[in-house]
């Protein structure tokens, strides 16, 4: 018999490397949403031909398969299955003003292989165009 791995639950800057500037806005965010809420969820749901959905939300629970990075300001969990999608993703926080600020999740291909680019899978919202 093989010997079981041990679960690791931290989460480090290589499995999820968060920009600065994103950072700055999780801990805004973080502080908004009061003492409700324990930590942000990054979650990963299935795309189209373009690869998976990345997105965040806040949680009130951390789940026994949850990886966490303790930033100090804030908390976030991955659990193991979308961190499989996104090891080495880097997450930004681009503001191009006039309103239109967002979270981008960059380098996620590196690690699932999709394409990036639209093949008129037919995903609603997939591709932009």
């Amino acid at each position: 018999m093989g010997v079981a791995q041990s679960f690791n639950s931290e989460l480090t800057s290589s499995d999820v490397n968060i920009s600065e500037a994103a950072a700055e806005k999780l801990k805004e965010l973080f502080v908004d949403v009061g003492d409700d809420m324990e930590a942000i969820r990054i979650f990963v749901s299935g795309g189209g031909c373009g690869g998976m959905t990345y997105g965040m939300t806040f949680s009130d629970e951390k789940s026994p398969f949850d990886t966490v990075l303790d930033a100090g300001d804030y908390k976030v969990y991955v659990d193991t299955v979308a961190l499989n999608y996104m090891r080495g993703v880097e997450i930004d926080f681009v503001d191009k003003g006039m309103g239109e600020a967002s979270f981008v999740f960059n380098n996620v291909f590196s690690a699932t292989g999709g394409a990036g680019t639209c093949g008129a899978c037919g995903a609603s919202g997939g591709c932009g165009a």
